[in-house]
């Protein structure tokens, strides 16, 4: 991608919220977080607001820069959402113990030397909070982003899914090894048709679709178009449900050689998921994991035409509740008093899968990692592993340091390789930090 020459090619971007660009460019010259901060620049302030501030969808204005800044924190405004009920339970208190890390540095991947504050600011951070052994150690907010609001999780939606259905394998009910035909039979005809669960989880799929953002024809315009996150257009022929865009698409290469990161893999989980379950991805998340949470807020997801939610980038939750849900994970799925996620699942999550299918990807700042149940797995000293998210998005989960950090964002800049070589020298520098 080359930088933001075409304001519609980041729309599209943002809106799929699934691609981890590497191949990038020296990043355009753009606003730096102060001077995007959108409550200064007065986005949807006043009624009405003024045009110029105005966020909408029906032009793609809301996935602009810098007003995307405003949309992450108010999709509920913006597109069609379902519910995620919190339950009737009391919130779960998040005990405090705050840690001074604004002065704390480090050296990133291209050898600068960097403080903690600053990389706040240079990843256009909109919210971070930090928990050390279940405490908060370190909470802030920034632009339009607060505490009680649902901020775009964008692919961290992937890994929530892929957790859901981790889940039914481990009870029994989704068989990984069995071919996607066997729980969706729509899917005969199509690239999934030989495809088994397990290579849908680790997406090691051979399908065609292109996340080619410079190509106006690859898949993920129509794939996009289909699932509401792109306005149609007068003239547009093509699909109008996730349902009608997954049926039509075709195989390409083999599967199971490769890890190759593409969205649709995610949609067909969600919707394996659904079938299994009997429930829409909202209730099952809630009835499963998200009422037992002790969450502050109800969480939702953005929905299709027909009220699908999209499973590769849809969930939006408040900061504080993903804390709490990244807390969950790293004790092993026992939170809030009960066994919440079976052990034998996070256990599963965190040794991973082939490093070598994972390398054929490229990811040049994740050498060694691999990407299991939808998860990013580091393979490092920590035993590290993430939920990532464009623009930004991280739940990041640390067993050794017994730390987790979530964080919320608006990076102009899509592709995580473009905060990795600061974001991930910093969660490693907080780690030790915490150990000593």
């Amino acid at each position: 991608m080359k930088g933001i020459k075409c304001v519609f090619l980041l729309a599209v971007i943002v809106m799929i919220g699934g691609l981890n660009v590497q191949a990038q460019t020296k990043p355009p010259a753009l606003p730096d977080a102060a001077a995007s901060d959108p409550k200064a620049l007065g986005w949807m302030q006043g009624f009405p607001p003024p045009p110029d501030k105005t966020s909408r969808f029906d032009n793609g204005s809301f996935y602009r820069f810098p007003a995307l800044r405003w949309s992450f924190s108010h999709m509920r405004e913006l597109n069609p959402t379902r519910n995620i009920w919190r339950g009737e339970g009391p919130v779960t208190v998040l005990p405090r113990a705050e840690r001074p890390l604004d002065d704390l540095a480090f050296t990133d991947m291209n050898g600068k030397s960097m403080t903690w504050a600053q990389t706040l600011a240079r990843n256009y951070t909109d919210g971070i909070l930090v928990l050390h052994q279940g405490k908060v150690i370190y909470e802030k907010y920034f632009g339009a982003l607060e505490p009680r609001l649902p901020h775009s999780a964008f692919s961290v939606t992937k890994s929530v899914v892929g957790t859901l259905a981790a889940i039914q394998v481990a009870e029994g009910k989704l068989d990984p090894a069995a071919l996607v035909t066997k729980y969706l039979p729509e899917m005969k005809g199509t690239a999934y048709e030989d495809a088994t669960v397990r290579q849908v989880m680790d997406m090691t799929v051979g399908v065609q679709y292109s996340e080619d953002y410079t190509n106006p024809k690859a898949e993920v315009f129509d794939y996009a178009r289909a699932g509401g996150m792109l306005p149609y257009g007068p003239n547009y022929q093509g699909p109008r449900t996730f349902y009608d865009f997954l049926v039509k698409l075709k195989k390409e290469g083999r599967h199971g050689e490769a890890f190759a990161y593409k969205t649709v893999n995610s949609e067909i989980l969600a919707w394996m998921v659904k079938r299994v379950s009997g429930k829409s991805l909202a209730d099952f998340f809630s009835e499963a994991v998200w009422s037992k949470l002790g969450a502050e807020n109800d969480a939702y997801f953005q929905v299709d035409s027909v009220g699908t939610e999209s499973g590769g980038g849809g969930l939006n939750t408040c900061l504080r509740d993903l804390a709490r849900f990244g807390e969950m994970i790293r004790l092993n799925g026992y939170y809030n008093g009960r066994q919440i996620i079976p052990t034998a699942v996070i256990e599963d999550i965190r040794k991973g899968a082939d490093k070598a299918h994972f390398a054929k990807a490229g990811y040049s700042t994740l050498p060694g990692w691999s990407y299991h149940h939808m998860w990013w797995i580091s393979h490092n000293e920590h035993g590290a592993f993430m939920a990532r998210g464009i623009h930004g998005q991280n739940i990041y989960i640390d067993p050794k340091a017994e730390m987790v950090i979530v964080r919320y964002a608006s990076n102009p800049m899509a592709g995580n390789a473009a905060n990795d070589p600061v974001t991930l020298p910093a969660y490693m520098a907080v780690a030790k930090f915490l150990m000593r």
